[in-house]
């Protein structure tokens, strides 16, 4: 990235919660003050949230998490290791190439010009990059509860425009509103890249045109009860079930939360 010829020095919050060295929080904020010199889109805010835990089955029980406001635009990345400060040096590494990727996005609009294709650097490809996530706490079936619940009104985007979401906050999974088809759908990664999943799989309009590299699902969503979610992505070990509910006819997530228990999507009536 180029570096900006004036710099906003941005407020860096930092909070830390369990055991670890004395200096991760004044680390942390050297670090993320570091990419403000890097970025010719100004960091008005960060936040970031350090955690060790003490349970010694976690081969990755340091967790760096941030939350950053771009010129704006939101962005998010979330990582494990070993040690806190190995966190926190991937953390920012992870940070920088969202960065990257955001400056691309942004100038390709402003000048009209396509987003790079496949194999380029910095392309949106889900193998460019260790993910170095959390593990999930392994909580028995019987323990597991819905402990959180989302509605809101999904984003109406291209297939695009959701992957860059997902990746600019560090998503696992994007669930929106397809622009064209007017389908709920839910976008992730793969082993090839991106794959698409939709509430109905018939295509409408000859498919999306997009320029990231992208599958879609040839199975519509299936129509489920949350309990027959539940039971579903327990059966799986799926990171989540993509579902239309049968009460809403709308397109719906359940996936694993890292304590353990289920997170539950639904879009807002």
């Amino acid at each position: 990235m180029r570096r900006s010829t004036t710099t906003i020095i941005p407020e860096v919050a930092v909070g830390t919660r369990g055991a670890m060295p004395a200096s991760s929080g004044a680390y942390a904020r050297r670090k993320i003050l570091a990419l403000a010199q890097e970025t010719d889109e100004p960091i008005l805010y960060a936040q970031v949230r350090l955690t060790h835990s003490a349970d010694p089955a976690l081969p990755r029980p340091a967790v760096a998490q941030a939350n950053m406001d771009v010129n704006g635009r939101p962005l998010r990345a979330h990582v494990a290791a070993t040690t806190m400060h190995e966190a926190i040096d991937l953390l920012q590494a992870r940070l920088r190439e969202r960065l990257i990727r955001i400056a691309e996005h942004w100038e390709a609009r402003r000048g009209g010009a396509p987003l790079k294709q496949p194999h380029e650097p910095h392309e949106w490809r889900h193998g460019s990059e260790p993910t170095h996530r959390p593990q999930y706490y392994p909580r028995p079936p019987e323990e597991r509860e819905i402990v959180r619940h989302k509605s809101f009104t999904l984003a109406r985007e291209t297939p695009d425009e959701a992957v860059f979401e997902l990746e600019a906050m560090d998503y696992d999974f994007h669930l929106y509103t397809d622009a064209d088809s007017g389908q709920d759908s839910v976008i992730y990664r793969d082993d090839a890249g991106y794959r698409l999943a939709r509430t109905d799989s018939r295509p409408r309009g000859g498919g999306p045109v997009v320029a990231v590299p992208l599958t879609i699902s040839e199975q519509p969503a299936p129509r489920l009860g949350v309990d027959e979610a539940v039971a579903r992505l327990s059966l799986t070990g799926f990171p989540f079930v993509f579902f239309v509910d049968n009460a809403t006819g709308r397109g719906n997530v359940l996936y694993h939360r890292y304590d353990g228990h289920y997170g539950l999507i639904t879009p807002a009536r």
